[in-house]
């Protein structure tokens, strides 16, 4: 399928949200490099400032010592779906923000209502300045952050599935010790009280568990590009 034309077609802001290990980054990158559009991996956030709170020393078990520091770092995130950058205070961490220590504490960082406060405020000011349009992958985009997206898109796929795909990117990682922790984390996102991992009720979903990654894309691809023609 042909890139669009970017310049020539109206901006359409997308909202892709759904569990790990259903192909959501990967599938948003693909998309957003398609189409011309902007691309903001808003997970990659949220773990950059839990990262700068286990490297400063926050007690990540203490929310109240989380909010006290929540507008602390400053954190910058590139938007090319190419080589989507992330820095914290001027440090590149794409690579320190995705170790497993990190993993373990996201959750528990996410789930502080000043955290979500500012990096929602973060996440919709990039949105509002992406001038031909933005893929947006999290777990509340539809639901919280941009509630008037233009598509609404839920990935899911069966906890066996996901697993499969997520022990597959750790190398060598156990794939039912896997699926436990994605289960774990699953429900610690959905049942928090601050902007759970929720589907919008006009979101669209889509299934990944039998689908290649490619064919998740042209699916998603041809949702956009039917939303622009609708503009």
């Amino acid at each position: 399928m042909e890139s669009t034309d970017a310049r020539t077609t109206p901006a359409v802001i997308v909202a892709i949200d759904g569990p790990s290990g259903t192909g959501k980054s990967s599938t948003s990158k693909a998309v957003a490099a398609q189409l011309g559009l902007s691309y903001l991996d808003t997970g990659a956030q949220y773990r950059a400032i839990t990262w700068w709170m286990v490297d400063n020393g926050i007690d990540i078990a203490d929310p109240a010592s989380i909010a006290d520091a929540a507008g602390k770092p400053d954190i910058v995130s590139g938007t090319d779906p190419a080589a989507p950058a992330i820095t914290v205070d001027g440090t590149d961490v794409a690579g320190p923000i995705r170790t497993q220590e990190v993993t373990s504490k996201v959750s528990a960082v996410s789930a502080v209502p000043e955290v979500r406060a500012r990096i929602t405020e973060l996440q919709r000011s990039i949105a509002s300045a992406a001038g031909q349009g933005i893929v947006v992958e999290g777990r509340d985009i539809g639901t919280t952050v941009l509630p008037d997206a233009d598509l609404k898109i839920f990935l899911t796929a069966s906890p066996e599935a996901r697993a499969a795909r997520r022990s597959g990117e750790l190398k060598g990682a156990d794939v039912a010790a896997t699926r436990e922790a994605l289960i774990k984390r699953d429900t610690a996102d959905s049942t928090r009280k601050t902007s759970p991992l929720a589907k919008a009720d006009d979101a669209v979903e889509v299934d990944t568990s039998d689908l290649t990654l490619q064919q998740v894309i042209e699916c998603v691809v041809t949702l956009v590009e039917e939303k622009r023609a609708a503009k």
